[in-house]
């Protein structure tokens, strides 16, 4: 027979069975709710082969001479910082209408500046100088005075075509008169614009 305090304690059993087989539940497994991660951006990093140039090469000590109007000239150094040689074709800038690469030649037993054929050629882990009597940047037809402390954007083009950008500061200096063998009717008489009054501290003319 079954007494009464067994009856009760059997009912009681089984209405908290199912709270015992849903904490067995709990504790046997685990769902985690996620919500979904966004996908992440990935870094790449694209070189153009027209940019390439431009980040081996860089331009040492630029300085513009100081002139009126007429012609000028800018030079510095050239450093080529990669394993292969750099050509530069031609180059612009904000100052002058016309820039040209310009080279120093004999002709007819006199030394003439002239345009650079071919460019200059930076060598591989090389330099190539600019400088007052040698190879520099020729500006042309200026208009506005250059003047002593000013700031002189330019634009180089390499040979595939890339370019690179920088800027000169402007020096009087006395030298860099050497004539021009070009075709412009005006250089003549520009030449004589390109006289200045003082050399900048550590170039030669």
């Amino acid at each position: 027979m079954i007494s009464r305090r067994s009856a009760v304690s059997g009912v009681l059993a089984l209405s908290l069975l199912p709270f015992a087989l849903a904490a067995c539940g709990s504790a046997g497994s685990t769902t985690v709710s996620a919500s979904p991660v966004a996908e992440q951006p990935t870094a790449t990093s694209t070189l153009k082969t027209d940019t390439a140039p431009a980040a081996a090469l860089t331009v040492t000590d630029p300085w513009v001479k100081a002139a009126d109007k007429g012609m000028t000239a800018a030079f510095g150094t050239l450093v080529n910082n990669s394993d292969k040689d750099l050509t530069i074709v031609s180059a612009t800038s904000s100052a002058a209408p016309k820039v040209e690469l310009h080279e120093m030649a004999d002709q007819d037993g006199k030394m003439v500046m002239r345009q650079k054929e071919g460019g200059f050629v930076i060598p591989a882990r090389g330099s190539h100088r600019l400088e007052p009597g040698g190879d520099h940047l020729m500006l042309m037809g200026v208009t506005d005075k250059v003047q002593p402390g000013d700031e002189v954007p330019f634009t180089l083009t390499f040979a595939d075509g890339g370019t690179m950008t920088f800027t000169a500061v402007v020096k009087a200096f006395a030298g860099a008169n050497e004539e021009y063998s070009g075709d412009d009717k005006g250089d003549d008489k520009a030449k004589d614009d390109m006289k200045g009054d003082e050399k900048p501290a550590g170039h030669e003319g």
